[in-house]
């Protein structure tokens, strides 16, 4: 199973010293962070992207290239990926070259954002925004399979004899996860096409995520893909770890009061009980997570949101340490124990090399020569398909 962290990119308020970083602080900290992940022996750092204050994250895929160079083991994705207002061929090409600097250590999740705004900014219409998120992943599922693609939809120019470069490494796309929080036609979605489905698990009651990951699993099978229990899943979640509850609670309690999500609203012991929030000690953090297998099932990937609210960097570095070494360990011991061996691995590129090729090797695309006018014709690579 993998563990990792994954950050909204928000820029907020320290309720307790009164300062705000400024952009570039918080961008040398979200890159220490991602690195001091890799260093607690987590296996996935994500940011998400947004596109107006009080956000930073507007280019994901620069920054997880930085990431990517600065680790070793480390897989970078992201925790949205708007698929709404982002071109598909960008999207294709973008993430394509990630996937080469990463060499492989990369994956993303597409979702439609929660910021309404964005869409007239990017030239959409919100009132699209689920055929958009449909029609744009169709096309860009192509893109990373089909060296040309002939293409024509409702919400770009058409497509005639276009090739996304490069193409994806080894031949082999990025694995896809679609987030979503309430759209069963995104869970559809997801298992129409075999890629895993991502649920936020933060802000709601289990139940909710409960029914959403169930109709994936379901449509899963029916697709043929594997059983319901091979299905693809990955949960979030959000935690406060202190060595004892009660300083936990007490530390954590004026940024969850003034948390823009949540804050001014119920009481934070109220929203512990009704939602995945951990605030405890490392083993009341290990119990609750726990608790998500007999929820949901087993599943392939755990993510916490660790860096938001205002929580100062050093604090954030410290939940780390915490995470990796007194929760995350005994997370893996004990899923790992209670797992169902039918249940499917993490994904990895390495992993899906391995079942696509065998022992073969990889494809590596070769363009042919430059006609002189700065394309190569009709047959774009080497060895034609």
């Amino acid at each position: 199973m993998q563990f990792g962290i994954f950050s909204v990119s928000d820029i907020t308020r320290d309720p307790v010293s009164g300062e705000t970083p400024s952009e570039a602080e918080r961008i040398d900290a979200i890159v220490q962070i991602a690195e001091k992940a890799e260093e607690v022996g987590l296996d996935v750092f994500a940011i998400g992207e947004h596109h107006n204050p009080p956000f930073f994250s507007s280019a994901p895929t620069t920054l997880l290239s930085h990431i990517a160079a600065k680790t070793r083991k480390l897989i970078v994705s992201t925790a949205t990926t708007l698929i709404t207002t982002n071109d598909p061929v960008r999207i294709a090409e973008e993430y394509a070259m990630l996937q080469h600097l990463a060499k492989g250590r990369m994956d993303l999740m597409l979702g439609r954002g929660n910021t309404a705004p964005v869409y007239p900014w990017f030239g959409q219409d919100i009132r699209q925004s689920l055929p958009l998120a449909l029609e744009n992943y169709n096309l860009l599922h192509r893109l990373w399979r089909e060296d040309v693609v002939d293409w024509e939809g409702k919400f770009r120019t058409p497509l005639q004899g276009f090739t996304s470069t490069p193409r994806p490494l080894d031949d082999l796309p990025p694995f896809v996860w679609h987030g979503s929080i309430r759209t069963p036609e995104i869970a559809e979605q997801a298992a129409y096409y075999g890629d895993g489905f991502f649920a936020n698990n933060i802000f709601w009651p289990k139940e909710h995520y409960m029914r959403l990951i169930k109709f994936y699993r379901q449509r899963y099978a029916h697709y043929g893909h594997g059983t319901e229990k091979q299905a693809v899943v990955g949960l979030g979640g959000q935690a406060y770890i202190a060595k004892r509850s009660q300083d936990a609670i007490s530390e954590f309690r004026p940024y969850f009061n003034e948390a823009p999500v949540y804050g001014h609203g119920p009481r934070m012991e109220d929203f512990m009980e009704q939602t995945p929030l951990s605030v405890g000690s490392p083993q009341e953090v290990v119990d609750k997570t726990l608790t998500f297998r007999e929820h949901f099932g087993d599943y392939q990937r755990q993510m916490f949101l660790m860096d938001h609210a205002g929580l100062p960097l050093k604090t954030v570095l410290n939940q780390l340490d915490l995470l990796g070494e007194e929760v995350v360990p005994v997370l893996r011991k004990e899923m790992e124990s209670r797992q169902d061996p039918e249940t499917a691995k993490p994904p990895t590129h390495a992993g899906r090399l391995k079942e696509k090729y065998g022992d073969k090797p990889a494809r590596q695309p070769r363009p042919n020569a430059n006609r002189g006018d700065n394309v190569t014709g009709g047959s774009p690579y080497q060895d034609e398909r």
